[in-house]
């Protein structure tokens, strides 16, 4: 493998009913920052899909300086195999330095299929990516060894208690899968234009060609905690799913929504899709009360980022107080119903 073929900073425009999904523009600005690094600045998006170049535009807006565009019948709604071979053409032709996947249901299934077929490696669940030198501190005596301008993929390992940054230097492309809500979106580029490129390698269907006789959609009325300004966040130190309803009056008047740590959901008090945290989503309010919440490195990687944390714990010691802006020792159970009618009744002061 020549490695000096491979150039530029690509990523997978995950699309699903022919709607960009937001973790496509994240990779998008991560991607931005990325190459500003690099010898080729050169951001692409792969958008694979029937009938998506109306999704060309958005694209550009967010970053995309080129598009390569697969569009083909067999590509209507997402499939491991028609996906897969696109993809991993896709790489083969235009071979690129990077390749970013989100770290979605359809990237976790993409990525790692696609890296196998193209023979490189994959990071996956990464929360953080920079270039830099690999390894990171040169070897005494062997300083000219060590490789610059390498994809530095960090990730939690061993279950959260370590954190490991792993390089491919020696395949292409780097890829990596990012867990959504990890990066930011850039500012969009009213009117930005982005070059096209049509490629389509030819689909065969085989016997890996699944066939989806029906589509069924579920109406979720659980809210999107990755959108909300203002997150009411309980641990298992809440007690009882019955105790929640502390959290949802504060919430209430803050105009936020509820979430919960791991424990929680494993205790079947509150639905996995309001879980923060490493097995869950990664959130970045303007706000994020963390009541009864010990603080796991687990829980932190999934909110860390807010832009105010404040930590409600009866533990003086819980680790959560170490990366809280605002800390309460406590009894929820007093403090709570106390803060929310304090807050209610200065929001109705300002209100009158």
């Amino acid at each position: 493998m020549s490695l000096e073929e491979y150039k530029g900073t690509f990523i997978y425009a995950q699309q699903v009913d022919n709607q960009i999904s937001p973790i496509a523009l994240e990779l998008l600005g991560k991607a931005r920052e990325l190459a500003a690094d690099l010898d080729d600045k050169t951001v692409t998006a792969v958008l694979i899909g029937s009938g998506v170049e109306g999704l060309v535009d958005e694209l550009a807006e967010y970053g995309a300086d080129r598009v390569i565009l697969v569009d083909d019948p067999e590509l209507k709604e997402y499939r491991t195999e028609p996906y897969t071979h696109a993809l991993a053409s896709v790489i083969n032709e235009f071979k690129p330095e990077i390749m970013l996947v989100g770290a979605t249901a359809i990237g976790r299934d993409l990525g790692p299929r696609t890296s196998a077929r193209v023979a490189t490696g994959l990071t996956a669940d990464c929360t953080k990516l920079e270039i830099g030198d690999f390894p990171l501190v040169a070897i005494p005596g062997h300083e000219a060894e060590q490789k610059h301008k390498q994809l530095l993929m960090t990730r939690p390992a061993f279950g959260g208690n370590t954190i490991a940054t792993i390089a491919c230097p020696d395949h292409r492309p780097q890829m990596a899968t990012v867990r959504p809500g990890v990066m930011q979106k850039i500012e969009p580029r009213k009117g930005a234009k982005a070059e096209v490129v049509r490629y389509n390698p030819g689909f065969e269907p085989n016997d890996c060609y699944t066939e989806i006789l029906k589509a069924v959609k579920e109406v979720s009325n659980v809210p999107d905690i990755q959108k909300a300004k203002i997150i009411v966040s309980g641990g298992r130190g809440v007690g009882s799913k019955e105790n929640f309803k502390l959290l949802e009056d504060l919430a209430e008047v803050l105009h936020g929504t509820v979430a919960c740590s791991r424990a929680v959901v494993d205790n079947g008090w509150e639905p996995k899709e309001l879980q923060v945290g490493q097995t869950g989503k990664t959130v970045r309010p303007h706000v994020y009360f963390a009541i009864g919440i010990s603080g796991a490195i687990q829980h932190v990687a999934g909110m860390e980022d807010s832009d105010i944390i404040i930590a409600i714990n009866k533990d003086e010691s819980a680790p959560i107080f170490d990366v809280a802006d605002y800390g309460i020792v406590g009894d929820l159970h007093k403090i709570l119903p106390v803060l929310t009618e304090k807050i209610r009744k200065s929001l109705a002061e300002k209100n009158a």
